[in-house]
């Protein structure tokens, strides 16, 4: 069994058969997704999906790159949100150096909003970075001050250093497709460094589909058991304990407080 973490199932590619990509995920072994909102909108649309979709959880938030776009409004909207059913989670968050659509500043001001939201919670923070590590650990290393940190680095592409500093404080790892690429040497190497308790996997579907299904351009959360398969491989475990492991992990993680 599977849990993909990360997958923004509200996207418009998934719009006519999304019945299907979650049987053919239940086939391929994933049995739960996290649906991941990127803004106000995005988080209405992922409850939605979780209350008609057993295996789907919502995941609400504001991504750092869409910030610039929120009204005033829209951050009560997901206070509202984070309470409903369904609901496993505070994100995407985070920051972003890689985009400039949203001013640095703006993005500091909205993953505090999002990391006093988990605190205040109890849900654990999804957090996106690119370009940026330095940035975000400071700001993780401040709301620690305030008190417990339950989260996950999404999608990781960071330092070993910098994972191991994210697990001290309290967050796990997630690994998508692309620690599956032949050019990916350097990410392999910090995954190998992730405590297995504290590893998780994802697609961050519809993008970043992984080896060997890396010509699809469409990506789909059932293709998470080939990033898991990788990750077993190249961490020299066996892969259905791996698998067990993980899965685990993400129950535990998600589990409504």
């Amino acid at each position: 069994m599977f849990y993909d973490t990360h997958a923004h199932l509200d996207q418009p590619t998934f719009a006519d058969d999304l019945a299907e990509v979650l049987q053919r995920a239940r086939s391929m072994g994933a049995l739960d997704v996290n649906a991941i909102g990127v803004d106000a909108a995005s988080s209405r649309a992922v409850v939605a999906l979780a209350a008609a979709h057993p295996m789907v959880h919502a995941v609400v938030g504001v991504q750092p790159n869409d910030v610039a776009e929120a009204q005033p409004e829209d951050w009560d909207e997901i206070v509202r949100l984070a309470s409903e059913p369904g609901v496993v989670g505070i994100g995407e968050t985070g920051l972003d150096r890689y985009w400039d659509s949203t001013p640095f500043e703006q993005q500091q001001d909205y993953f505090d909003r999002h990391l006093r939201l988990s605190q205040a919670t109890g849900l654990p923070f999804v957090v996106h970075m690119r370009e940026c590590e330095a940035d975000v650990l400071a700001m993780l290393r401040e709301a620690r001050e305030r008190g417990p940190l339950v989260g996950v680095m999404h999608s990781y592409t960071g330092t070993a250093a910098g994972a191991a500093e994210a697990i001290e404080l309290g967050l796990h790892v997630s690994f998508a497709g692309m620690v599956t690429y032949k050019k990916s040497d350097e990410l392999r190497e910090v995954a190998k460094t992730v405590p297995l308790d504290r590893l998780l996997v994802e697609t961050d579907a519809p993008y970043l589909s992984p080896e060997p299904v890396r010509k699809i351009k469409r990506n789909e959360p059932g293709h998470v058991a080939h990033t898991a398969r990788l990750l077993a491989e190249v961490r020299s475990e066996a892969f259905d304990a791996f698998a067990k492991q993980t899965t685990a992990n993400a129950k535990r993680l998600f589990a409504r407080r």
